[in-house]
């Protein structure tokens, strides 16, 4: 009988795939061992288990995921940590709720294009309000479609407006082309959906080699709305060099010049959001897809690191 995917299981990948992305230090991002923007990195896993019960709540349509998940992680810690996570994940969430089957990439591609084809102006309406809410860093205002007016069309139409400027938009109109096709084969095929904790060396590497690999070839949608394209473009060149050494397997935690990167990006207010949201997407989409080895931990474990 072939394996199938429970909603357990994927709030579980969901919430290994946000602990991960504070375990490991990304150039930019909060992780345990280098804090930054104003934040904690205890406050991104906080928010993670708060968003995790409605974003996995049985029976409820993408919008409404995104909008109880944002307003449980706004009760949880008081801004906004995870909109652009919730926003990718929810269709997952649902996709794996109605296809539990689907344990391949092209199954589950298959079962969240689906998702995506029913989103209507209710999901539109609710989505709004949630990104309306979170308020992220840039978000300025649309000529259509803006998210602090009503919506005239479907979630898919109107985050098929944004799509050009923004990678997560994208995912909506594409079909999620950009994670199944060129972010999950980045990952190592020795990477482990369920790591051990604390986490080891080699997750540590394969998710530093994700998260530089994604930030070298596209521009952070976050970094453009807040400080333009030519400081995007920036990031972007400085992350191929990092990415490179990456992709010959050693952990980049111990080089100063790394770190220093980390520090002035930080300081500078420039933080890679969007890559580190599509990084913890592609993870849980990992985990969903390959063999655990393990069934994923009960919901609600937790470990933090230091």
């Amino acid at each position: 009988m072939p394996e199938v995917a429970t909603t357990v299981d994927a709030r579980a990948c969901f919430l290994r795939a946000c602990e991960l992305d504070v375990e490991v230090r990304k150039p930019g991002n909060v992780s345990w061992s280098s804090p930054g923007h104003g934040m904690q990195a205890a406050m991104f896993v906080d928010s993670a288990e708060a968003a995790a019960g409605p974003l996995f709540e049985t029976g409820l349509r993408v919008g409404e995921r995104i909008e109880a998940a944002v307003e449980a992680t706004w009760a949880a810690v008081g801004c906004n940590t995870n909109l652009g996570i919730l926003l990718l994940c929810a269709p997952i969430a649902l996709a794996v709720e109605r296809e539990p089957a689907s344990r391949t990439p092209g199954a589950l591609r298959q079962a969240v294009g689906e998702v995506l084809n029913e989103l209507d102006v209710d999901d539109a309406r609710a989505a709004y309000r949630a990104i309306a809410r979170a308020n992220p860093g840039g978000l300025g205002t649309a000529p259509a479609e803006d998210v602090r007016q009503a919506p005239r069309v479907g979630l898919r139409a109107a985050m098929s407006l944004a799509a050009e400027r923004d990678l997560i938009a994208r995912q909506y109109r594409d079909g999620y082309a950009d994670l199944f096709e060129r972010a999950l084969p980045r990952l190592p095929s020795v990477f482990s959906p369920m790591p051990p904790r604390p986490v080891d060396l080699a997750t540590t590497v394969a998710v530093q080699q994700l998260y530089l690999s994604l930030l070298s070839v596209f521009a952070d949608s976050h970094i453009v709305r807040k400080h333009g394209e030519p400081v995007a473009q920036n990031v972007m060149v400085a992350a191929q060099g990092f990415a490179r050494r990456a992709a010959q397997g050693g952990c980049l935690d111990a080089d100063p010049a790394f770190m220093a990167w980390d520090s002035k990006l930080k300081a500078r207010g420039i933080n890679p959001g969007t890559t580190a949201d599509f990084t913890v997407a592609t993870l849980m989409v990992a985990g969903l897809t390959r063999p655990l080895g393990r069934r994923p931990e009960p919901a609600g474990a937790r470990w933090h690191g230091s």
